[in-house]
């Protein structure tokens, strides 16, 4: 796929891009494509085969220069419709996984003009009483200084899957993979490091605003984003479809890529 920077007021922004047909914008997770990965992985390229595939790096995220400015998710929605502005996307269908999805949600209900069907996967961003997202950034640290295996527990149903082991070895890793990671992790902190994590406590309650069509994939074994947050989420938008898959943990779409970019592809296709 390829890559290229684009000036965001001021600011370089790196994104891939691939595909033609109808754009669609997809913004990543920790596990994923400039979290975890400088390259596409196969639930990508699947993607990329069906649409113009667009994958912005956040702020401070891969080759993307950081913004100081960014202190929560308010500031990350108005990054990102600068971004748009600057690609010249006005309507386009918006896809986010984990902390993308977060930020995916966000714009949506905010400027629901913007978008023509919305998909989360693995979501997080509710407060959910009594159910919170787990303590992701205690588990980013390996245990006895080599091993991420809670941290694959919380991202992966099998936290020793091919893929969940590429991406979060045990041990010292390449330098440019720790970084990557590294500099995920920091833009996490900067918005969502106030326990309960990684939520907005209003966007609950301003789902309504969406009136779309609307996606919502929550692996069955995901033990970092309960279940009842892809409730939540479903319940609060207008027109919403819940996708629970069986045998995946917080990343289906790593972990089944062919089954997940086929519900995917049907859904923006319809």
């Amino acid at each position: 796929m390829n890559g290229r920077s684009v000036e965001v007021r001021g600011r370089s922004v790196w994104l891939i891009e691939e595909g033609d047909g109808p754009p669609l914008v997809y913004l990543h997770g920790l596990a994923d494509l400039h979290g975890a990965s400088a390259t596409p992985l196969p639930y990508h390229r699947e993607l990329a085969q069906k649409f113009k595939f667009i994958a912005p790096a956040h702020p401070g995220c891969s080759l993307t220069d950081d913004d100081e400015d960014i202190d929560n998710i308010d500031d990350l929605v108005f990054h990102y419709l600068e971004l748009f502005d600057v690609l010249k996307l006005d309507c386009f269908n918006l896809l986010g996984s984990d902390i993308g999805g977060w930020i995916a949600a966000e714009i949506a209900v905010r400027h629901p003009e913007k978008i023509n069907r919305l998909s989360l996967v693995g979501a997080v961003g509710l407060f959910v009483q009594g159910d919170p997202i787990a303590d992701l950034f205690w588990e980013a640290h390996p245990v006895d200084g080599m091993s991420l295996s809670g941290l694959r527990s919380l991202l992966f149903g099998d936290p020793e899957l091919l893929i969940a082991r590429e991406l979060f070895p045990d041990g010292r890793g390449e330098i440019d993979q720790e970084l990557l990671r590294y500099k995920t992790y920091r833009l996490l902190s900067r918005i969502g490091f106030n326990p309960p994590y990684l939520h907005h406590r209003l966007l609950r309650n301003r789902l309504y605003r969406f009136l779309g069509p609307t996606q919502i994939i929550h692996g069955a074994d995901d033990r970092l984003v309960p279940r009842s947050h892809a409730d939540e989420y479903s319940k609060g938008f207008a027109d919403a479809k819940l996708e629970i898959i069986v045998d995946a943990g917080h990343s289906p779409h790593l972990e089944m890529p062919k089954q997940i970019a086929m519900i995917s592809e049907q859904f923006f296709n319809n």
